[in-house]
């Protein structure tokens, strides 16, 4: 047996790898929801976490070791590789398939596990409005996917949204940049992969009436292209006009990307042609974590800096750092703080913070005045939390939130 592994844990040499992966003793593996896979998959907790062990050829294994490895040097949503596990021999000295071990995602699950009953299209938007948004940042970082799918994306709850991280990458590429028609192949895959992962619901009673496989499929294909648009496309402006500059680049960053630098000419017609150089996703997150050390997806990350944000003019704070740690002492944390221990494994703090602020909207907008953060925490708690599936519950182990 060979391990090559970014994790240095001597627990990964007590699994019994001599054992084909499929017959794994239970009292080595953790229950967890597990989407559509082609391969062999299995959940182990060592040292606190959670880990997938996947069963595949060496080369492939190698391949997408070395590319969640780099994608996760570049900051971008997947799932984080740890180990391979090569040279597996039975007791009786028959070989077996080398293992990918990665790193389970907190807090997240496949598609298939965020509906009870029948997926609504509701959720379905929310569904393809983020995994839309994930394939629109693997292009612009030069990723070809070349599988993409709900089944290969894992989602994470983002304010009222979703988050969609990157799982599968064997089939995956790193370029400098992608071609028109890189960008166009993995769309196709797209279209056809979520036609029939939709059907595969549909046929099992689980898809809303209202939904047509049809219509997901082309709907995701849709959001990508408009999105991509709003990132990529050249701009004319007046010469006076350098607020539209300003504008658009207010928009992108509404958006949740970084904008690096903005390119800018001259036309016949004496306007400016502009385009603005789009480097990532994640303007919101850095920001927050930059000012307050919290690490929080986009959608929460804009929640809690409009709070940040009103917290500041409130206190007639003109230092940005000094109302940020104040906010963090006196407001985020007391917040957190005020939920009984047996329900905060039902969410993550950021995103119970970020419904708490909407659930407080809620009640002020009924109350025609501002009720103040202490009412809305112990009516959320009262009214909603409660009655909240337990989310780590759910994923079937106490997973750590360090």
């Amino acid at each position: 047996m060979r391990i090559t592994s970014a994790l240095v844990d001597p627990a990964l040499l007590d699994l019994p790898w001599s054992t084909p992966l499929e017959q794994w003793p239970a009292e080595h593996l953790v229950a967890l929801p597990q989407g559509i896979s082609r391969h062999i998959v299995r959940f182990v907790r060592l040292g606190g976490y959670v880990y997938a062990v996947k069963e595949t050829g060496e080369r492939v294994a190698e391949r997408e070791y070395d590319l969640l490895r780099a994608l996760e040097r570049i900051d971008f949503p997947s799932v984080e590789a740890i180990a391979i596990v090569a040279d597996r021999q039975t007791d009786d000295g028959e070989p077996l398939d080398p293992v990918l071990i990665t790193r389970h995602l907190q807090f997240s699950l496949p598609y298939r596990a965020l509906f009870s009953n029948t997926l609504r299209p509701e959720t379905m938007n929310r569904l393809l409005d983020a995994l839309a948004a994930l394939i629109v940042r693997m292009h612009l970082t030069g990723f070809f996917w070349g599988d993409c799918s709900l089944s290969n994306t894992l989602f994470r709850r983002d304010a009222g949204a979703f988050a969609a991280y990157l799982v599968d990458a064997e089939t995956g590429a790193l370029h400098p940049s992608l071609s028109n028609g890189q960008r166009g192949e993995d769309l196709e895959i797209a279209r056809v992969n979520i036609f029939g992962e939709a059907l595969d619901l549909q046929a099992a009673g689980l898809l809303h009436e209202s939904i047509d496989p049809e219509v997901v499929c082309e709907e995701v294909v849709r959001r990508y292209e408009r999105l991509w648009h709003e990132i990529t496309y050249e701009q004319q402006v007046e010469r006076a006009a350098r607020h539209d500059i300003e504008r658009r680049i207010r928009r992108l960053n509404e958006l949740g990307f970084d904008v690096a630098e903005v390119a800018m000419s001259t036309v016949d017609n004496g306007r400016y042609l502009v385009r603005p150089k789009v480097v990532d996703a994640g303007y919101h997150t850095r920001r927050l974590l930059r000012l307050t050390g919290l690490d929080a997806e986009e959608n929460q990350a804009r929640k809690l800096l409009n709070d940040l944000d009103a917290y500041r003019l409130e206190s007639d704070l003109t230092d940005e750092q000094q109302a940020a740690h104040r906010w963090l002492t006196e407001v985020f944390e007391p917040v957190v703080r005020a939920v009984p221990g047996h329900l905060r494994r039902k969410l993550e703090p950021q995103e119970l913070f970020a419904q708490i602020i909407e659930h407080k909207w809620l009640l002020s907008e009924q109350a025609g005045r501002d009720v103040g953060m202490r009412r809305a925490v112990q009516s959320y708690l009262a009214d909603v939390l409660v009655h909240r599936p337990d989310e780590q519950a759910v994923l079937g182990v106490e997973v750590p939130t360090v």
